[in-house]
Order: C-alpha cells, then sequence, then structure tokens
C-alpha cells in the first residue's frame, strides 16, 4: 500500500499538519510520499491519497485545486481523504463551515474531509492579507489541535490497514 499525501500551503501551516499525519502513517506501516500538489506528474503507483490545503477566502489553493482537476478520474478510482486548514476569519479559530470548499470535495467523493483551525500570525503574511483578515476578525494565535490531527491520521491508517486485510475496495 503506497499513499501520496499532498499538501498546499501558502505560509506553512498547513504543511506542519501534514508532516503530522504523514509521521502517523508512516508509524503505522504506510508506505507514504508526501508532494505539493504542483509538484505532482503522475499518480498511477498511488493506492490511496490524503489531500490537504489550506482555506483562504472560502476557497482551497489554485494549485490543490488544479491537482484534483488534473487528476480528477484517478483519484475518483480510488480511497482519498481530505482536510483543509484554516480559520475561517473566527475568532479563537473556530471553524463556521466545515464543506465550505465543497465543489473541489463533491467532484472527489472522499471518504472524509476534516477542517483543522490554522495559525494566525500576522507577521507571516502580507499588508492585503493582513487586511483581510483583520476585517474578518481573526484572531492572533495557533489554534491547531495536534491531537485532533493525530486521531484523524490514525483512522486513516486503521481503514487503509482493513482495507488491505479485505482485498482492497478500489471504487466502481
Amino acid at each position: 500500500m503506497k499513499i501520496l499525501l499532498t499538501s498546499s500551503s501558502k505560509h506553512g501551516s498547513t504543511d506542519e499538519v501534514a508532516a503530522v499525519i504523514a509521521e502517523r502513517l508512516q508509524a503505522a506501516q504506510i508506505d507514504v510520499e508526501t508532494k505539493r500538489p504542483e509538484d505532482v506528474d503522475t499518480v498511477d503507483d498511488y493506492d490511496a491519497f490524503v489531500l490537504g490545503s489550506a482555506v483562504y477566502m472560502t476557497k482551497w489553493t489554485p494549485e490543490a485545486v488544479d491537482f484534483t482537476k488534473r487528476f480528477h478520474d484517478a483519484l475518483k478510482a480510488k480511497p482519498v481523504w481530505a482536510f483543509s486548514v484554516g480559520l475561517s476569519g473566527l475568532p479563537k479559530g473556530k471553524v463556521s463551515d466545515p464543506m465550505r470548499i465543497g465543489p473541489v470535495l463533491l467532484a472527489l467523493d472522499p471518504e472524509d474531509h476534516m477542517t483543522f483551525a490554522g495559525r494566525f500570525d500576522p507577521s507571516r503574511l502580507n499588508l492585503r492579507e493582513r487586511s483581510i483578515a483583520k476585517l474578518g476578525g481573526a484572531s492572533e494565535g495557533d489554534f491547531r489541535d495536534w491531537g485532533e490531527v493525530r486521531q484523524w491520521a490514525d483512522a486513516i491508517a486503521t481503514s487503509l490497514h482493513d482495507d488491505t486485510l479485505t482485498g482492497g475496495r478500489e471504487r466502481p
């Protein structure tokens, strides 16, 4: 079983979440390759996928969306898990609508989608991004729940191991 974990991160927070997910999957004896979505040329060698993106202005990054379009047919044929990282402009890292990137996910029909709170560090943002965040009411801080990230990764590992024992479940 070999899986591809892609991560599209503008300021590093989503990549850090992806690293923890990869670490947990590897600890569960799953072969994981981690790449940025724009660096992937083929997905032929993978049995499953974990796709992650930062969320800006209610959308996944253009690179993550492009990846899902380029490999749509292959992604539909294999198990896919997706995660989003962002604050949604809400105080204390609360997420208002976990399906805000719905069109991308509806096209893939993932096994699961998880929304994780992110990190808001104004020093990492440009003036435009700081202005938007301020208008949206974002609170400064790191709101990522690492226990939640690990738990989700462990659930993926359990599902992948169960599928291996039952002969897999390639989609129709």
